[in-house]
């Protein structure tokens, strides 16, 4: 039997009825019409979809990967069915009409947002998240497929491939994580061919804090970046390629070495460098005979305060910011394989809102597992993602 769409009752703005607890407990609607009124984007009239409806359904496009647009409407909107008594109904929106209201409000309001939003967010002591007072963080960068159109392929560019380039453009993101709870703590869009190491130097100044402790891999090494965190007073931990020379200053008890590092750029060949402690050590496979050569540099000094044979092994944790990666990629994507939007400003605005969503899943799985003394790590990220799509149709403005 054919079924009718409900409508909304003429007095009722859809406005006022987004609030499904989980995004609205990251991004409450005060904040976004601050943020709005900033960046100019504030409906100036009565609409369908105003602005701060937008926001929500940009964010709940990453919980809906395997739906239809208009089905994502029709379930972010029934989340706040309980501030119209129970009566409201789903916004009849068309696919354009969706886009339209993508176009007004633009990137730059996610991207906002998610500067104010994105944080650390374990407390002293929190299990799985600190080392010796440090928060434990880690730096890395991706790559996201982005749909194959003229405008995202001119701004985005495509990878090398072997034969020719790849089946679709890219967008690089690099994160900051919190390696304790997988939250993005700060995070830069830009297009394929934008280097990591060049994004990092935009990003971490203005990050990192002294009780930080950086975890990245050896592809972000450089005198330039280097001297920029330590700048920041963050402590550092970073492997580097064996092809730089390391001379051994001063050995220290714990096996570790002193030695100083130069800007190879320097022209003036000042020669003003940086005092670095070295950290060598051999990973065995259990499966096969091989061994893998590591070598760290820190600017903790003191084997006292982080010996060796600890630095070794707090420094697979940078791996932890691949499952965030996958988290994005695999478990909130679902089958897709592609970003929707079909322009750059668009795409940056879904990846603003993937950001924010994935942030607002983890603060809840980090809400779940401090009560019960429990790393978050030990939660399953799918099945917290079920459980929110799940309960999100009769979640208020409330929390959870």
């Amino acid at each position: 039997m054919a079924r009718t769409r409900k409508t909304l009752a003429a007095q009722v703005d859809v406005a006022h009825l987004i609030s499904a607890g989980v995004l609205a407990s990251v991004c409450p609607r005060a904040l976004i019409e601050e943020v709005l009124s900033e960046t100019g984007r504030a409906s100036q009239r009565e609409r369908l979809l105003p602005a701060p409806a937008v926001v929500y359904y940009v964010m709940a496009l990453a919980l809906w990967r395997e739906a239809p647009l208009e089905e994502v409407l029709r379930v972010v909107c029934e989340g706040l069915q309980w501030l119209g008594g129970g009566r409201a109904g789903a916004v009849q929106a068309s696919k354009s009409a969706i886009s339209q209201a993508r176009t007004r409000l633009g990137a730059e309001v996610l991207h906002r947002l998610a500067q104010r939003v994105l944080r650390p967010l374990a407390q002293p002591g929190a299990p799985g998240a600190w080392y010796r007072g440090l928060r434990v963080m880690a730096l890395d960068g991706s790559c996201m497929d982005v749909a194959d159109e003229a405008a995202n392929a001119d701004y985005f560019g495509y990878p090398g491939a072997a034969r020719g380039q790849s089946a679709f453009p890219q967008a690089r993101l690099l994160g900051l994580v919190e390696c304790g709870t997988h939250a993005v703590v700060a995070a830069d869009i830009a297009p394929y061919h934008q280097s990591e190491r060049a994004m990092a130097s935009q990003l971490l100044p203005g990050k990192l804090t002294p009780d930080m402790l950086v975890l990245a891999d050896r592809g972000f090494y450089g005198f330039k970046l280097w001297s920029l965190a330590c700048a920041t007073g963050a402590k550092l931990a970073w492997r580097v390629r064996s092809t730089i020379k390391l001379p051994i200053e001063k050995t220290l008890p714990d096996g570790s070495y002193l030695s100083t590092v130069f800007d190879s750029e320097d022209r003036q060949r000042e020669r003003v460098g940086h005092t670095i402690r070295v950290v060598e050590y051999l990973l065995s496979n259990s499966a096969t005979p091989t061994q893998d050569s590591y070598r760290l540099v820190t600017n903790i000094l003191d084997p006292v305060d982080a010996p060796a044979l600890e630095l070794a092994a707090l420094y697979h944790e940078r791996w932890e910011i691949e499952s965030v990666f996958a988290e994005f990629k695999t478990h909130l994507r679902s089958n897709s394989t592609v970003l929707r939007s079909k322009t750059p400003e668009l795409v940056r605005q879904e990846l603003w809102g993937l950001l924010l969503a994935h942030f607002a899943i983890r603060q809840l799985m980090a809400q779940a597992a401090w009560p019960r003394s429990l790393d978050p790590d030990r939660l399953s990220f799918t099945h917290a993602v079920r459980v929110i799509k799940r309960k999100m149709p009769q979640a208020a403005a409330i929390p959870p």
